[in-house]
This record gives structure tokens, sequence and C-alpha cells, in this order.
């Protein structure tokens, strides 16, 4: 994943035709810190995870971006996250920078009370690097907003009542209407456009969603409530075809009871590889990175792919798709809903006010849109892919930022 967010931007410096300190100076993190994140166990035993958290650029703004709790959570990972936030934020036009964090463990071999002491060691632990004007931490893979409230109070204890401090926490706690939502709706958005500049009609789109958590459920919602048919959803434990259209809300009763998707009526059993090979108008990858690879991206059968996960496709993946004439959204720009709507959770925060949840979509709509816009304009300016027009338009404003800050000095 680093090796690959390395070469987008490589490609982005290319076309801004960047000096070799401006290079450097946006290519490496800014700070990284290593902790030992001590827990007593349930049963009395005493274990030492290690965590992360690395702030690449914060020229634009505050740093911003998720914890992840997962057993590959390791720093080259949590580098290749933070720099993409970088980008997602400068793409997204809001005033954030680029962080990640994360702690090398399998959530679900822990319980819910060593869950929260685990994460309130990890807050106790970065506390002296982030706060509601310097790095504000969210929900990842293996995280969510019951981690970011525990999160919210750990960081309270030490500094007084701070809801801004996190993003993506419960709305009781000052969290934001929409949130749970955005990531979803902001690539069932981005999707629904560029079957538009296809020339597709999306009421009569056929999709296939990879992963039914947060952001494939509420993408797979989302475009089925703009007319499409989707005729594949898949989770951790396989996945289920209609070619007619699958019942999405359905498919979310049916899930929330049973805890997978196989077995749901009306539906054949698929394996998450055959799913990524349906032929369909619009693919969505919402689960983990690196599943379309050169391995398998000659098999892929749809006309437009929607990164709503974080580096679904790795790079040679990514260049036989864009090859073949698969038009590929980038997940800097397909997955930016969920950042977008935290930048709104923070500014509500700030404000002491709420909004509500129709002009939290109203806008997210309105971000999205200017970012496809941007993204689309920039493809004609340099001749260039979705993706390598995505990254330029995002280096080209941190570049900005960074320069107009004078960090390269006189």
């Amino acid at each position: 994943m680093l090796q690959g967010a390395e070469a987008y931007f490589e490609q982005a410096v290319s076309t801004l035709h960047l000096g070799d300190d401006m290079r450097a100076l946006l290519l490496h993190p800014w700070r990284e810190l290593t902790v030992a994140v001590p827990v007593r166990m349930d049963n009395g035993t005493f274990r030492v995870f290690t965590g992360y958290r690395v702030q690449h650029n914060a020229a634009r703004g505050p740093y911003k971006g998720g914890v992840r709790y997962h057993p590959n959570a390791d720093l080259d990972h949590t580098r290749a996250l933070a720099m993409l936030m970088t980008w997602k934020g400068g793409l997204a036009d809001i005033p954030f920078g680029g962080a990640k964090g994360g702690v090398v463990v399998n959530p679900g071999e822990l319980s819910q009370s060593e869950l929260n002491r685990l994460t309130r060691r990890y807050t106790n632990q970065i506390g002296h690097i982030i706060g509601v004007n310097r790095d504000i931490p969210a929900p990842d893979l293996g995280t969510n907003a019951q981690t970011m409230a525990w999160m919210m109070d750990a960081y309270g204890a030490v500094n007084g009542y701070t809801p801004g401090i996190v993003t993506g926490k419960p709305v009781e706690l000052g969290g934001s209407l929409g949130r749970e939502a955005a990531p979803g709706r902001g690539a069932a958005l981005i999707g629904a456009l560029a079957a538009r500049d296809k020339g597709i009609d999306v009421t009569r789109a056929s999709v296939a969603v990879q992963g039914f958590g947060q952001v494939g459920s509420w993408a797979a919602r989302c475009i089925a409530e703009d007319g499409a048919r989707v005729v594949a959803l898949s989770d951790v434990h396989g996945g289920v075809h209609n070619s007619r259209g699958i019942d999405v809300p359905g498919a979310v009763e049916y899930y929330r009871a049973n805890g997978r998707l196989t077995g749901l009526p009306n539906t054949e059993p698929i394996s998450n590889d055959d799913l990524l090979a349906i032929e369909c108008d619009i693919l969505i990858p919402a689960a983990i990175e690196d599943v379309i690879h050169s391995g398998n991206a000659d098999r892929i059968r749809a006309r437009i792919v929607v990164e709503a996960a974080n580096a679904p496709a790795t790079l040679e993946g990514g260049r036989i798709l864009e090859d073949r004439g698969i038009a590929v959204l980038p997940d800097i720009l397909a997955n930016a809903g969920g950042v977008i709507v935290s930048y709104f959770e923070w500014a509500q925060n700030i404000q002491e006010f709420r909004w509500d949840e129709q002009r939290v979509n109203q806008e997210l709509r309105g971000f999205m849109n200017r970012a496809y816009g941007a993204v689309v304009e920039a493809m004609k300016r340099h001749s260039a892919s979705h993706r390598t027009a995505a990254y330029s338009i995002a280096v080209a404003r941190v570049e900005r930022a960074t320069r107009l800050r004078g960090f390269l000095g006189s």
C-alpha cells in the first residue's frame, strides 16, 4: 500500500512539475509516534500491544484520520493511510491535514471491557500530540462510535470535556447526524456521477458491492435508493447474487439478524472473488485493500469501479483496469464522504450547534459534486486518468498551502 501511495504521488508530481525540495517535504510524514499499550486482561494476565500515530501533513489544517485496530496495522501501513488522508482532505477542499493511527490487535479476540481499557491507554499514550486544533482521530477498521466515545472520555479526563477531539462518535455525545452513512453515501454519489458521464442511466444500472460493513451496506442502500439494481453483495463469509436485483433493505435486516449474508432468501451463493468478476455497470469494492490485483484485474467486467475502500486496487491492478478502459474512481475521491462529514461534526462541536440530517446530506452532496467536477476538469486539462487527476488536484492544494506558510524558508 505504501509503495502504491508513493507511486500515485510521484505521478501527480510529474504533472505539476514540483521541485525536489517540495517533493521531499510533501512525501515524508511530519511526525511518527510508536507507543506501548499495556492492558490488564479480564483473566488477570498482562499484555502489551503496539500502537502508532502517524501525522503526515498539517499544512491545510489540523491532522485528521482514523484509528485502526487490526493485526496488520504496522507502521508502513499506517504511513500509507496517513498520506492518503492528506490527499483526501486536499481533494475534498476541507481544512484538514492527514494522519492515521492504529493498534496491532485483533479486536474480535478482546472483550468490551478489554477494548475499553486498551482504547483509554492508547489515548493516554498519544494524548500529547492530539487536540481539537492539532489532530482529531476518527473510527476506522476495527473501531466504531463506541471506541470514539471511550477516546473522548479518556482525553476529557485530563483536558476537560472536549467533544471535538474525535469525530464519528455517538450522536448523544456530539456526533453528527448522517456521519455513519456518509462514506457509503459519498461513494454512491460518485458512482451515480460517473455513470452519468459514461452515458449509463443509474436507474437501470447494475451494481455489485463487495463488503457489507458500514461503508458497503450504506453504499448499497444509497445507490439502490437512486434506482440502481444491486445484483451482488458480500461480506467476509461470502456473497449472494441475483441478476434480477437484491432487496437491499431486506439484506440489511437479514445481516443484522444473522451476522452474514449467505442464505439470504431469493439469492444464490457466490464467493468474494467471483463477485469481483460479475458483469455489471458499477463495481464498488468496499471491504479491504488490495482485492483487485495483477492476478484478477483482467477478470473485472464492470464499466466503472468505485473505490469505496482504502486502496482496494494495487498499483498494477489499477493500471490494468485503466488500460482496459474501465473508469476507476479513486479512493481519495470515492470514500471522501466520511472525512467530509467528520469536518461537519468538528465544526458543529466547535460552534456548539447541531445541524439536521437534511443539511448534512445536502452539504455532503455539494462537496462531493465539486470534488468530482474538479477531477473531470483536471482529466481534460492533463489528459489523465481519474486517479492522476485527483492526486494532481490534492497535491497542488497541499503544495500551495505549504508554500504560503513558508515551510521551505526563504
